[in-house]
């Protein structure tokens, strides 16, 4: 089941908004609804889910409705018509008081603006959330600061907000959300507000932070790069509408129409490609328990390749051997691969970034091994399969 599920949701800003729903289910366009009826439409007819421990990047330019949608999750809007299910339950039914349980329990939301209370301090305002909820002093205070101490304010704690950068303030409200141990965190334009170095570093905090605490993150950002950077997956609004939802990559090879294709051209693939995308099976491998240098020289031969990469006995990436290193065992009369071969050779894992590819594979003189997390190999990349697939893409130039 779903964590977050979004099901035909519309908001429609203005005094009759029940007569505008037709209109739009009949295929009327944003612009002339405020022509014809002076009501403004925020969201129109949006349905996606969030998986748990998802990030799901939601982002269009200025009015696309990203920020009326993530109001609408958790109500700070209310919807005009649709369904909105957190953990199977449909909030959009719940009256003030369940609607306040479910906001104190299961979600935690960081805005664009830091929203800090001057007046308090910084472990004060880390603390607010479990205060509105009744905690012991002593109790939230310890939540409190454990929370700090995850985004790196372990020592902050009775310094005041106008003590601190920007960074340092939007940290506090990352903060007071995870204070809350919510299984959701709902982000609108969280690091929008900062510096572009900073907002890189807080983009990468948020990162670790999800390697280690798995939330369920719905986040809002008008950043193409922001958002192939921090998104499992990306819903893509234009007026109100969700014209594409998909993985980065679907999203950057994929675009649904001109306005995506438009939207993206500019983006850099190299940043969402990864190793695993631009790999290819490997033909054949050499065992280290069974083959010598006569089979392997056979392997090599009958696929037209100049070198086997040589599996252990935990079936690891022990080496590489040649055509070379082959015949010269051969001629010593001698079947151990071990002495001759290349051995701890350069792997990268599956995650691998395109970017990142490029300079390791250009001067490699054998082909690049992708591992998983176990270390076994599951392909391999030589420097024209990459360039190709950067090629294809409209990422490699001629000089490449």
């Amino acid at each position: 089941m779903a964590k977050i599920e979004v099901e035909n949701l519309y908001k429609i800003f203005g005094p009759n908004p029940s007569k505008v729903l037709p209109m739009l289910e009949k295929g009327a366009t944003k612009d002339e609804i405020m022509e014809k009826t002076k009501h403004g439409v925020g969201v129109n007819n949006a349905s996606f889910t969030v998986e748990e421990g998802e990030i799901v990047v939601v982002m269009g330019l200025s009015g696309s409705g990203k920020s009326t949608l993530v109001r609408c999750v958790n109500r700070l809007i209310e919807p005009t018509a649709g369904t909105i299910r957190i953990d199977g339950q449909n909030i959009t039914e719940l009256n003030r008081e369940e609607l306040r349980m479910v906001r104190l329990t299961k979600l935690g939301m960081v805005f664009q603006n830091f929203a800090l209370y001057p007046h308090r301090t910084v472990a004060q305002n880390a603390e607010y959330g479990l205060e509105i909820q009744g905690v012991s002093a002593s109790e939230r205070r310890k939540k409190a600061n454990e929370a700090l101490s995850i985004v790196g304010l372990g020592g902050w704690e009775d310094s005041y907000p106008e003590q601190l950068s920007g960074g340092m303030q939007q940290r506090v409200g990352l903060a007071r959300a995870l204070a809350l141990d919510p299984d959701i965190l709902l982000m609108d334009e969280a690091f929008s507000a900062l510096d572009p170095l900073i907002r890189s570093d807080m983009q990468d905090e948020l990162i670790n932070l999800q390697d280690e605490m798995h939330k369920t993150i719905l986040f809002i950002s008008h950043d193409l790069d922001e958002a192939l950077k921090l998104g499992d997956r990306i819903v893509l609004m234009k007026d109100g509408r969700i014209v594409q939802i998909g993985t980065p990559e679907d999203i950057l090879t994929s675009p649904a129409n001109d306005y995506v294709e438009r939207f993206v051209e500019n983006a850099d693939i190299t940043q969402v490609l990864t190793a695993e995308s631009v790999m290819k099976k490997c033909e054949a491998v050499a065992y280290l328990k069974s083959d010598g240098p006569r089979s392997a020289l056979r392997k090599m031969r009958k696929h037209a390749i100049s070198g086997l990469f040589v599996i252990d006995n935990d079936h690891k990436v022990a080496g590489v051997i040649s055509v070379e290193d082959c015949k010269e065992l051969i001629e010593k009369d001698s079947r151990d691969l071990t002495s001759v071969m290349t051995k701890d050779p350069v792997t990268v894992t599956l995650d691998t970034p395109a970017s990142e590819l490029i300079q390791i594979i250009y001067d490699l003189p054998y082909p690049l091994a992708v591992v998983n997390e176990k270390g076994r190999l599951k392909g391999v990349i030589v420097r024209g399969t990459l360039l190709g697939a950067l090629a294809e893409r409209g990422n490699v130039d001629d000089n490449s």
